[in-house]
């Protein structure tokens, strides 16, 4: 079973120096039809503008995945950790019993474009952590590449829920195939660019949750970035 979350049926709100686009019900935006996708609690699509950025706020028992597209986001939190996260980096945060940070576009002239995705732990209050890793995914396109996994399988970043996520750049007229196990779910977002995935066409900012789907095939019309969550 394949349904569609069109870029255009998602929640908006639009500050002035952020422009944010809701996969899920999120904040202010509510639609009882996306509350989230199993463990996957929030795809939100962010621009932020130049010296913009979230001031200082809590989070606790969630899984926090920071994923840019373009430009630099500028990280500070509670444990002491302070970083620049560009494209190629995943930074993973898991709030647990709680944690404060902030994050800014440090830039005076450019956009900040980036995904924030959150999904709910497997295991309530844990000790809050911080992790962030680069990964050749623009120097290795046409394949996916485990970026967050349990335990930090393969070098990923570690997620504490049994979630699986890939990312991988395809270049227009290129195609990859992932094969689902029995009693797996996935969700893909396409991030930039247009693809099909077992014949249904995206373009940016859709998403797609797949359910009784041994294999998928994606492929890509125009130069795309995708994520592709593989969730219990």
């Amino acid at each position: 079973m394949i349904t569609i979350r069109k870029a255009e049926e998602r929640g908006h709100a639009n500050f002035g120096w952020l422009n944010t686009y809701h996969t899920f019900s999120f904040a202010n935006y509510y639609d009882r039809n996306y509350l989230g996708f199993r463990s996957l609690r929030v795809i939100n699509e962010d621009r932020v503008q130049p010296g913009g950025g979230f001031p200082s706020h809590s989070h606790r028992d969630m899984e926090i995945i920071t994923y840019v597209l373009n430009g630099a986001l500028e990280h500070q939190d509670s444990l002491g950790n302070g970083s620049i996260i560009r494209p190629g980096e995943v930074q993973r945060m898991s709030a647990g019993t709680g944690i404060t940070h902030s994050e800014y576009n440090p830039s005076k002239t450019d956009d900040v474009h980036l995904l924030q995705i959150w999904l709910f732990p497997d295991t309530p209050n844990l000790q809050p952590s911080y992790e962030q890793k680069q990964f050749a995914i623009a120097q290795n396109p046409n394949q996916l590449h485990l970026v967050a996994a349990p335990k930090g399988k393969n070098n990923a970043v570690t997620i504490h829920q049994d979630v699986e996520l890939y990312a991988g750049i395809l270049h227009p007229g290129q195609q990859i195939s992932y094969c689902l196990s029995p009693q797996r779910h996935a969700w893909l977002q396409v991030a930039q660019g247009a693809i099909s995935v077992n014949n249904n066409s995206l373009k940016a900012g859709d998403g797609v949750a797949m359910s009784n789907e041994e294999k998928l095939v994606i492929s890509a019309s125009e130069q795309a970035e995708i994520l592709l969550f593989d969730l219990s």
